[in-house]
């Protein structure tokens, strides 16, 4: 095997000015609990975002448990199986109902099966813009407003996508973003909420804090709270991180529209037809694999590629509610076309790190493997 092509690489500032940047951290001995870096990092983030408000936490998943928990929802929670498991975890951790809508060919949930599933319990939508292609956030918000209903956007893997120039956050009543280290945008590990009700800034502090009020003569615990605050370390890389992230969109979309070229001229392997009007972050390149068009599926790619030394990813060939702790919920869902999704998909490796003749190579491999497929038939 000549080389191996990850399917994935944090971006990274350089060395040299993380180290600078981290340098006064020695003398404030300020390592947590809302920072000086914290502080800016969230009015970096405000600027970057063109949004009001914006809190940080120690990972995405907090950020999301909060978010939900902040909003005092109770009942039933309309949500996509396809996505990471926490979008589901941080609905049930709440006490929420989940009811699984299924997905169309954005990989997103199906906006033409939600009102069919508003009943008197539903109290939200909490969906993710899954591999950073946004939902269809205008049918979304027309539903809310028609039916008093909150959403949540989990935008995990959004972070940089835009919709007619306006940043993904300003969608819904709240978005959560993780600054996970293998997301485009990263603190090493991340949370992150973006909203524009100011009122819900106290909560997301006591809720990040233990619950804990300051009084000047008493401090009192009002709400059941966790840790969940981000630390001075996370946030430095983070400030870094704002002032690349579009470069590293750039180079993305250049190597995006390489594989889109190169992968047009084989019958039955899909790219996903990008829209105008929206800058998407291209966290992902997913693809999809019509066994009966190319005589072979998803899974055997998938290995004939890793033979070769070129690792891909099959995200969510579980949806999160075939999971068990889901499937014995006995949970409402909807799921037939995402469960013929989650077995097409496949995940092609994508990040600044990459060089224009490494996805040249993966392109050439895939036809090669088609055409030894074919011969094999």
């Amino acid at each position: 095997m000549d080389r191996v092509i990850k399917p994935t690489q944090p971006v990274m500032p350089q060395y040299d000015r993380y180290i600078r940047e981290i340098k006064d951290i020695w003398d404030t001995k300020v390592l947590t609990n809302n920072g000086n870096k914290v502080c800016k990092l969230q009015h970096d983030i405000c600027n970057y975002m063109n949004c009001k408000n914006s809190d940080l936490f120690v990972n995405g998943h907090s950020a999301l448990i909060i978010a939900i928990r902040a909003l005092n929802l109770k009942g039933e929670v309309l949500t996509s199986p396809f996505t990471f498991v926490s979008t589901t975890n941080a609905i049930v951790q709440n006490g929420l109902t989940p009811v699984f809508c299924d997905i169309d060919d954005s990989y997103n949930i199906d906006v033409s099966k939600l009102e069919g599933k508003i009943t008197d319990n539903t109290c939200a939508i909490i969906t993710p813009h899954i591999f950073g292609i946004p939902c269809k956030v205008k049918e979304i918000e027309r539903l809310a407003l028609k039916y008093n209903l909150k959403v949540i956007y989990d935008g995990a893997q959004a972070f940089g996508t835009k919709i007619d120039g306006k940043h993904i956050g300003a969608y819904g009543d709240i978005t959560m973003f993780s600054l996970h280290a293998i997301k485009v945008y990263n603190s090493i590990e991340g949370g992150l909420l973006v909203y524009s009700n100011d009122k819900l800034h106290e909560s997301f502090e006591l809720y990040r804090n233990f619950g804990i009020s300051y009084d000047e003569d008493k401090n009192d615990v009002i709400v059941c709270g966790i840790n969940a605050k981000m630390n001075e370390f996370q946030a430095a890389m983070g400030i870094l991180g704002l002032e690349i992230v579009e470069d590293e969109i750039g180079v993305r979309k250049k190597l995006a529209s390489i594989y889109i070229d190169r992968l047009s001229k084989i019958d039955g392997i899909d790219t996903y037809p990008y829209e105008d009007g929206i800058d998407y972050n291209y966290a992902y390149f997913p693809i999809r694999i019509k066994q009966e068009k190319v005589g072979f599926d998803r899974d055997t790619l998938f290995l004939r590629l890793k033979e070769r030394g070129i690792i891909t990813r099959k995200l969510y060939d579980t949806l999160s509610c075939d999971y068990s702790y889901y499937k014995e919920g006995r949970y409402k869902m909807d799921v037939e076309y995402a469960r013929k999704i989650s077995k097409e998909a496949l995940d092609l490796p994508l990040y600044g790190g990459l060089q224009i003749s490494d996805i040249e190579h993966v392109c050439d491999t895939i036809m090669a493997i088609c055409k030894e497929e074919s011969n094999v038939k």
